[in-house]
């Protein structure tokens, strides 16, 4: 501790004291400080205190409201979702989320005073110095909203809120396929498509924290006309509504092609597959030129598209292998978010779990 933080014996025991003092870190057992003779003074081990009570986390997609209430520690005790226009509805919406955690703490059999910090996540570029939501073209019913503001109202608490793709990323950093990673790209691929960008342990957000946008690159030879008011955006082509779309154009082909069955059991079907892929393909060479500016040692795939599993995996792949640096291509490891639809709220769990320990 001392080579790292420059500061003598004394002044790192004090430090600790004080720590324990206002129980920010416990004393757990000793270890033993000098040879492996055993010679040397123990050492107490110091571990981070979990403040007693819950937090919650909301996640607002396109098209639904998740609620989960947890304790400190990141344990889901209960959640619920609800479908609901979030995109062209924002005030039932906002609603919609204070319904789910008022019945999230029923179930839980808690009181509202028991949450320590809620966070939430939503599906659009959110200014950091404002606080509102920029795009009149993603998010139409929420230009000029602050939704921490719009929440903290029906909550009667401060409401951390950031992009659902930050919040995917920090799911999966914590909870899910991105642990022990800290540069990696968290790609939302659902009705848009968002990047959540982690640098060296960090969210990237940008100057006016509106990075991560990825789904308005322009793909050479595409023309059809996205929300954004420009043809040829990546999510035109690639998106859960482009790829169910020429599903659909199957299943009515194929008798036997059943519309309820998940997105994963699918994809066994070899010509379901071949569609998955060809999206993955097209969403790797934008991943491409990413990975050639950042050098991500994971791409973590998630959203709706995510749970298609190997097929999206495998276009991405040989996308990246072929258009990539080549050390960079070989760098990078492309897999599917372990927490599937629920790493953004999984997500937002976790900004709440850190406010707490504020």
């Amino acid at each position: 501790m001392g080579r790292l933080t420059g500061l003598s014996r004394s002044a790192i025991a004090e430090g600790v004291q004080g720590l324990i003092r206002d129980h920010l870190v416990v004393e757990e057992g000793t270890e033993t400080v000098g040879s492996s003779s055993g010679r040397g003074r123990p050492a107490a081990l110091l571990t981070p205190c979990q403040r007693a009570g819950l937090v919650a986390g909301i996640d607002f997609g396109h098209a639904h409201v998740s609620v989960a209430v947890a304790g400190t520690d990141g344990s889901v005790l209960v959640e619920h979702r609800k479908s609901v226009n979030v995109d062209d509805e924002a005030a039932a919406a906002l609603d919609t989320a204070a319904v789910l955690l008022q019945r999230c703490l029923a179930d839980a059999s808690a009181s509202a005073s028991e949450v320590l910090s809620i966070a939430a996540g939503i599906p659009g570029p959110l200014d950091s110095s404002s606080h509102r939501v920029r795009s009149a073209t993603i998010l139409s019913a929420w230009v000029g909203l602050d939704p921490e503001q719009e929440l903290s109202s029906r909550l009667g608490r401060t409401v951390h809120v950031g992009n659902d793709a930050d919040m995917g990323a920090q799911g999966e950093m914590r909870f899910g396929s991105a642990r022990g990673c800290r540069d990696f790209l968290y790609i939302k691929a659902s009705h848009g498509i968002g990047a959540g960008l982690v640098l060296n342990g960090d969210t990237y957000r940008g100057s006016i924290g509106i990075a991560g946008e990825i789904g308005h690159t322009q793909l050479p030879g595409a023309s059809s006309w996205c929300r954004c008011g420009n043809r040829g955006c990546l999510e035109t082509v690639v998106s859960i509504t482009e790829v169910q779309r020429q599903l659909e154009h199957i299943r009515v082909q194929n008798a036997s092609f059943d519309e309820s069955l998940s997105l994963a059991f699918i994809t066994n079907d070899p010509i379901a597959a071949r569609v998955v892929t060809e999206a993955g393909r097209t969403l790797g060479r934008v991943l491409a030129e990413l990975c050639n500016c950042l050098n991500p040692a994971a791409i973590i795939l998630g959203g709706e598209l995510g749970t298609a599993g190997r097929p999206l995996v495998a276009g991405v792949r040989e996308s990246i292998d072929r258009y990539a640096q080549p050390a960079i291509a070989q760098a990078v490891d492309v897999r599917t978010a372990e927490l599937g639809l629920r790493s953004e709220l999984m997500g937002a769990v976790s900004r709440a779990m850190y406010h707490a320990q504020r």
